[in-house]
């Protein structure tokens, strides 16, 4: 009897839902949408700019030296609310929406790294920063690191969580995880990165995830927590919204198609002069192999009890290391 009842349930749910299409949506989307969450943060107000062709949508606050900080995937500049009040109490925070993220444009091209610095450069021109320290996790890292590598004239510290930029090493990735290390919580030793050759798909990604893109977060933020309700259903309700449609999700897996002209580009950089600290949690073993002998001044540290995202599963541990860090 089970069976048929659970079908006639969701089958009136689902016609209920379909009979009042104006009255459901709307609350949803308004509940996670950027001026909701601003007010969550006072003293924080959103903005945008046009830089580099493309309109880039931030969030800033508070007063003192200026400090960026760059999300990655599946995430946007509210991947950082844990820290940012904190952080403005000493600092000029501005959190960005990467190009292809968020509230920030979607275009069919330029997400090659260095292209994304170059907008991330301009828009710290446009808002009157000489110097800046930059905070990037995952794609952001990735920015982070290519912003150092092009505009140091324009970097005073550089902070990586948990992934660094692209370079050859990754290349050599295997396609199939080893025998009895892939299941639903990353091996460490044997990550197994196979959504970084998903992403590589043109066209099928977006046919596949519109309308259930939250599957794949779900599923990916499982694989790379430590601590699940670090990132909770608000938090998870904003990422599924944000990657919703499908230029949202051609624009995320763009990130990911630009990897091998960023390790073309990755050869071609000199190595870091300014102060570099890297946080790694499952990456950490990346980003120790990858970035020595990347910068004169590196530190690489091991942030014990965090999963891939470390600014959320660890904010006071990530403030602490970017106090001491940025002082």
């Amino acid at each position: 009897m089970k069976t048929p009842l659970a079908l006639v349930a969701l089958a009136l749910a689902s016609t209920a839902l379909l009979s009042h299409p104006a009255q459901a949506a709307p609350k949803q989307t308004s509940a996670v949408s950027d001026a909701a969450l601003i007010r969550t943060l006072p003293g924080f107000t959103q903005g945008e700019a046009t830089v580099n062709g493309v309109r880039l949508h931030y969030v800033a606050g508070g007063q003192g030296s200026p400090v960026v900080l760059l999300p990655g995937w599946p995430q946007t500049w509210w991947a950082f609310h844990k820290i940012m009040p904190a952080l403005a109490r000493e600092h000029r925070v501005i959190s960005v929406d990467l190009r292809g993220m968020g509230g920030s444009d979607k275009p069919t091209r330029g997400y090659e790294k260095k292209t994304m610095a170059q907008d991330i450069f301009e828009l710290v021109r446009q808002l009157g920063h000489d110097k800046v320290d930059i905070v990037g996790h995952d794609i952001g890292a990735q920015v982070a690191f290519s912003f150092a590598a092009n505009h140091p004239e324009a970097t005073r510290k550089l902070v990586l969580l948990d992934v660094p930029h692209p370079d050859a090493q990754l290349a050599t990735w295997p396609l199939l995880p080893a025998v009895g290390t892939f299941g639903d919580k990353i091996d460490e030793a044997h990550p197994f990165a196979w959504w970084f050759a998903f992403h590589q798909v043109k066209g099928l990604p977006e046919q596949l995830l519109e309308g259930r893109v939250h599957l794949e977060q779900e599923w990916f933020f499982r694989y790379l927590l430590k601590d699940e309700g670090a990132i909770d259903a608000r938090d998870r309700a904003v990422y599924a919204a944000a990657y919703a449609s499908r230029d949202a999700i051609r624009a995320g897996n763009a990130w990911y198609q630009a990897f091998p002209q960023d390790i073309v580009d990755d050869g071609t950089y000199s190595k870091l002069t300014m102060p570099v600290l890297a946080l790694g949690g499952p990456g950490y073993g990346w980003l120790k192999s990858t970035l020595t002998g990347k910068a004169t001044d590196l530190r690489v540290l091991k942030v014990e009890g965090s999963g891939h995202f470390i600014a959320e599963e660890k904010p006071e541990a990530t403030l602490g290391y970017l106090a001491d860090f940025l002082k």
